[in-house]
């Protein structure tokens, strides 16, 4: 009997060895994003992982795969919930079907700079936003900042008169369709990837973003005119899987939070330096800038102001309200 219990005890020891093993292998982490490495997202992605594997050694290997490697645009967030990635950072325009507060990020002439969109993220309303999915699986971590927008044209646009009958290309996003609606403007929804082609033949007029996405897809080539208007925001929010997010230990959710809060600097910063390069390329080029004037600025501002009011109600008068007075006090 007593050689059986020692059997017994050996064999349970080899039946349970593997499985220390598997628990002292790393935890995989998927980064899915749809840009080159080379832009602020992609050298954002590339600290997280470094970061990230340096503060959890052996506990963690961040993969990084950029350029939809994985997946696009249209799939990303299905991905996301299905858990077959575990981080994506899509624009914010995306998650208008899981929550509209966050249309907020897209009402024009809501922020004056990127100091104002700061202050109101880094807030209480901004940081209860990134939860605002968490009931639909989605978990916001951090924002990561593009830039402002400016328009362009084949023609100067200083007055919201100049912009009637302009085909401008918008994100997926009805607030945008709106705002350019409220200058009799004709909005189109069109993939970012077909904008240059659009440009090109004329199916769209003109097109709103920031300098280093203007830049990068050499839009000064098939737009005479750019107005700096810095009407709206371009940002994207990092989500992870609320599941799998509260289902790590304490250890690795401390670790993985450091990293992306030193991610984030190196985005924004990043994004900061190529939209200031992108501008004075765009500058040299054949195209031309225009300024607006204070009071050019606030007559597109009062055009566009009764987007704010139409979507009061889905958004939230509150959190309009709490932009509004942060965005603009920078």
């Amino acid at each position: 009997m007593r050689r059986f219990w020692i059997w017994a005890a050996a064999a349970a020891a080899f039946a349970f060895a593997p499985v220390a093993a598997l628990a002292q292998q790393p935890i995989i982490i998927k980064f899915s994003h749809v840009v080159a490495d080379a832009t602020p997202k992609g050298q954002a992605a590339i600290k997280f992982k470094e970061v990230a594997e340096q503060l959890l050694p052996g506990k963690v290997k961040v993969e990084v795969y950029p350029n939809s490697q994985l997946f696009g645009d249209a799939k990303e967030v299905e991905a996301l919930l299905l858990g077959d990635v575990h981080f994506i950072a899509p624009s914010l325009s995306k998650f208008e079907k899981f929550t509209k507060v966050l249309q907020v990020y897209d009402l024009p002439f809501l922020f004056a700079d990127m100091q104002a969109v700061d202050k109101f993220q880094d807030g209480k309303v901004g940081q209860d936003m990134l939860k605002s999915m968490e009931k639909k699986g989605l978990l916001g971590l951090n924002y990561w900042h593009n830039g402002l927008k400016q328009l362009s044209a084949n023609k100067p646009l200083l007055a919201p008169e100049d912009a009637k009958g302009v085909k401008f290309r918008v994100q997926s996003s009805d607030v945008l369709v709106s705002q350019f609606q409220a200058v009799n403007a004709n909005p189109q929804k069109l993939a970012f990837s077909e904008v240059y082609q659009a440009l090109q033949t004329g199916a769209v007029d003109g097109q709103e973003n920031t300098w280093s996405n203007a830049y990068s897809q050499k839009y000064q080539e098939v737009q005479s005119d750019f107005t700096e208007s810095n009407h709206g925001l371009l940002d994207y929010m990092v989500v992870t899987n609320a599941k799998w997010w509260n289902g790590l230990s304490p250890e690795i959710r401390e670790g993985l939070t450091k990293a992306m809060k030193e991610a984030t600097a190196v985005n924004n910063k990043v994004a900061d330096d190529l939209n200031k390069e992108a501008k004075a390329k765009i500058a040299a080029s054949k195209a031309k800038i225009h300024q607006l004037t204070p009071e050019q600025r606030k007559k597109w501002q009062q055009a566009m102001e009764p987007v704010w009011k139409k979507f009061e109600k889905e958004i939230g008068p509150d959190v309009i309200d709490a932009a509004q007075k942060v965005g603009n006090s920078s």
